[in-house]
């Protein structure tokens, strides 16, 4: 296991990422991007606490548990300048109107450190497989083709497969990745409010479950 720092937050603290594997497809996981979805952030420390004496797979993992550090430490959705950092990405929708203080998209595209510093990890890594971990009602929304990584969560857990989150996300990560990159983005919505003991028991061994498809169905990715 390698950790660094990818950048530092709005509010100057240092953003810890940890790599683990040497061969095999990129991955990048996020936790964190909302600082109130903790369920995301205990999740991917579950797979930081597994992962730190032996890793499994024949992949390369790049693993940030809390992206958006400033919200983590605060219990907010937003960061230390108030934005929504899955609204902030400069996609082909991006958009400068706040509809809803909620999902503020920030200034201009890529105004925060932590999209500029997201940004600059996905352009130097250009991962065959995102994975972001989040929290609400439970649904796997796949941007570009990860279906196979989706329907492995799904026999765990039960949880819907859905092209749409139901609503726009003009800035967000699986439009900017998914859509518009070809890096296929699997946003994992965690049902709101689960305990720690269930996301230890069940979705993070559904993540592993993903991880093995994503071995054997992405080689051609290296």
């Amino acid at each position: 296991m390698k950790n660094f720092f990818i950048e530092h937050s709005a509010n100057g603290l240092p953003i810890p990422a940890y790599q683990f594997g040497s061969a095999g497809p990129k991955v990048l996981i996020l936790g964190g991007v909302h600082g109130d979805e903790h369920e995301g952030v205990e999740a991917a420390l579950g797979l930081l606490q597994r992962w730190s004496n032996s890793f499994p797979f024949h992949l390369r993992v790049t693993l940030i548990p809390a992206l958006n550090i400033d919200g983590v430490i605060r219990h907010q959705r937003s960061n230390g300048n108030g934005v929504d950092l899955n609204r902030n990405m400069a996609t082909n929708d991006w958009s400068p109107e706040v509809t809803n203080p909620r999902y503020n998209p920030g200034q201009a595209a890529n105004s925060e450190p932590e999209t500029r510093a997201l940004i600059h990890l996905i352009e130097q890594l250009h991962p065959a497989f995102i994975l972001s971990l989040h929290s609400w009602h439970p649904v796997l929304n796949v941007n570009g083709d990860c279906k196979q990584e989706a329907s492995a969560i799904a026999q765990r857990t039960g949880y819907k497969i859905s092209e749409s989150i139901g609503y726009p996300t003009p800035g967000c990560l699986g439009t900017y990745c998914g859509l518009e990159r070809d890096m296929p983005t699997l946003t994992y919505e965690i049902e709101r409010g689960l305990d720690t003991k269930s996301i230890l028991e069940i979705h993070v061994p559904a993540i592993e479950e993903a991880l093995k498809m994503t071995e054997t169905t992405r080689r051609k990715t290296l």
